[in-house]
């Protein structure tokens, strides 16, 4: 069976791999596709595409892009884009700043806690991707302010917690008309991380669909069977297509291997074939 993973990240954003490496890890894991979906930059994928090019193995340029929906984060996963469309380039900005702002906000509550740490520290030590609460994590260990990765999501950067700012601006709403207008493909990145009731999830669906979303991720390195069933009926009840991915971090998500996840993940190649035929 050939199989594809459409959900994957670099060292562009916050994995550990560059993305010449993830592809070739795709390609030696025996994938016939992958997916790099940075987040909330796209600033890897040439490097990807020309990684993948003689390779035997299909490169789709994507992003992941981070929303707020009421007090939860949302994620919206862009597939086939063009990482030159000016109209994905002036939206990606945007979020960028919001993003941006959003760190030296966390940065400053350590920096009260005695941490010592600064922007410019912390590009010193995680170069000059997108900046997410796993760099921060992995900062705070490089430092030994913390014992692992675990210890800080558990201690110090999840919500409610003392490094913990949430994220504002970017809807669901304008992350999925970002993707569409810039003639992307939108999916609902693994909706059951967000811990929405059944009816929750389906208002959520519901709304997306209108503004356009036109896949769910029915396939996810934690999902069970009886989630995998779930999600696929989900999509169905909506007239949504599959998609699916490992979220493949390198050694920052050890336990999560590409195209495979946990072990049991796996998405066959006509999945990637019904998100093709929903291009714009």
């Amino acid at each position: 069976m050939k199989r594809v993973d459409l959900h994957t990240h670099s060292l562009a954003s916050d994995g550990s791999l560059s993305p010449a490496q993830v592809v070739a890890e795709a390609k030696a894991e025996g994938l016939s596709a992958v997916a790099l979906t940075d987040h909330d930059t796209m600033a890897g994928i040439s490097e990807a595409v020309e990684a993948a090019k003689n390779s035997g193995i299909e490169c789709i340029p994507g992003i992941e892009l981070s929303a707020v929906y009421g007090e939860k984060e949302v994620h919206i996963v862009g597939l086939f884009l063009d990482e030159k469309n000016p109209v994905l380039a002036e939206k990606l900005e945007a979020f960028r700043k919001i993003r941006e702002a959003r760190n030296l906000k966390m940065i400053e509550k350590m920096q009260l806690a005695g941490v010592d740490i600064t922007m410019e520290k912390l590009r010193e030590a995680e170069g000059d991707g997108v900046m997410t609460r796993a760099n921060l994590a992995r900062y705070l260990l490089h430092i030994g302010y913390i014992s692992s990765i675990k210890e800080a999501f558990d201690k110090y950067l999840s919500p409610g917690l003392p490094f913990f700012v949430p994220k504002t601006g970017v809807t669901p709403e304008d992350a999925v008309r970002a993707i569409r207008d810039s003639g992307g493909v939108a999916v609902l990145a693994h909706p059951l991380l967000y811990k929405f009731s059944p009816a929750e999830l389906e208002r959520c669906v519901e709304r997306l669909k209108d503004y356009g979303l036109q896949a769910v991720e029915t396939f996810y390195s934690t999902y069970s069977a009886a989630d995998e069933r779930a999600m696929k009926r989900l999509a169905l009840k909506y007239g949504l297509a599959f998609s699916g991915g490992s979220d493949f971090h390198g050694s920052v998500k050890p336990h999560i291997h590409i195209g495979s996840g946990m072990g049991k993940l796996v998405i066959p190649y006509e999945v990637l074939e019904g998100l093709k035929r929903l291009r714009g």
